[in-house]
């Protein structure tokens, strides 16, 4: 008997072990964990749109390259792309060029790490890319009335802190989350249901925090069968967000193919009536 306990102490005890080397792990890698970036330099060419390469100047000192391309109209809306966490600007291409085929301007944000930019991302560091793309639409002219802040997966934490930034400034004209969550947090979790990854984070991105004192039109899209996000986070978030506000669940295409299944037309009829609203001063959309 004292030798079944014994044994049995001994793969409690290696159990443990393992267990504990396994969170150390998750720690420590946990920003390979969360960012993938590509270490590729590519050009809007090589992507088959027709933008230019911009500088972003960051309030740490990091020159950034970036796209853009203004609106077909002096006063038409521009779009503020924040990408998701894996690749670079280049693989958004067939997304932005729905936004410039519909007369929208657009700054694709190249962040820090990614796409042959310097720097290493982290929250922090990726929130100072994002006010380094406004002030560059501020050198351009483009005032806030008319900017459109699009966050993509990651993007959708650095777009809900930067409208909520802005809203105690001068609001942005509207906000659209594709795939967003509540925070990486809350993500890490369940990715990692028997590991205590909710504290473990670092970067937490905690757009639920923030997302209730945005003053903007929002539209928020997520898929049902979406895998890397669960579509609940995103309930959650757009029912903490104020009105006027706006929802699309699809019931289908997964984390990145919702642009396949009709939600390019519902971001740009949404970004036409929240910016027509900013202009003339009138009513902003209401949920339909």
């Amino acid at each position: 008997m004292n030798k079944v306990l014994a044994s049995l102490s001994s793969v409690a005890a290696v159990v443990v072990v393992v267990y504990l080397a396994l969170i150390a792990l998750l720690f420590v890698f946990q920003r390979s964990l969360l960012y993938h970036p590509a270490a590729l330099v590519p050009t809007p060419a090589d992507s088959g749109i027709d933008m230019r390469v911009v500088d972003l100047h960051t309030e740490d000192g990091l020159t950034l390259q970036a796209w853009y391309a203004p609106s077909e109209t002096a006063d038409g809306p521009v779009v503020v792309y924040f990408c998701g966490n894996a690749g670079h600007i280049g693989y958004r291409a067939f997304k932005v060029r729905r936004l410039l085929d519909a007369g929208f301007g657009t700054l694709l944000v190249g962040y820090r790490g990614y796409g042959g930019n310097p720097g290493r991302p982290t929250e922090a560091g990726l929130y100072a890319d994002g006010r380094a793309a406004l002030r560059f639409l501020a050198g351009e002219g483009v005032v806030p009335r008319r900017t459109v802040l699009y966050g993509e997966s990651l993007g959708s934490g650095i777009a809900v802190r930067i409208a909520q930034e802005q809203s105690g400034i001068a609001a942005v004209a509207a906000v659209v989350l594709e795939t967003p969550y509540t925070s990486i947090a809350d993500v890490a979790a369940w990715h990692y249901p028997l590991m205590p990854a909710r504290w473990l984070v670092r970067d937490r991105f905690d757009a639920l925090a923030a997302i209730g004192a945005i003053s903007a039109p929002l539209l928020v899209f997520h898929a049902e069968d979406d895998g890397i996000i669960p579509i609940r986070l995103a309930r959650r978030l757009f029912d903490a967000a104020a009105q006027p506000k706006e929802a699309r669940w699809f019931s289908a295409g997964g984390h990145g193919g919702l642009f396949e299944t009709g939600a390019g037309d519902v971001v740009i009829d949404f970004i036409r009536r929240a910016t027509a609203a900013r202009k003339t001063g009138g009513i902003p959309p209401l949920p339909r």
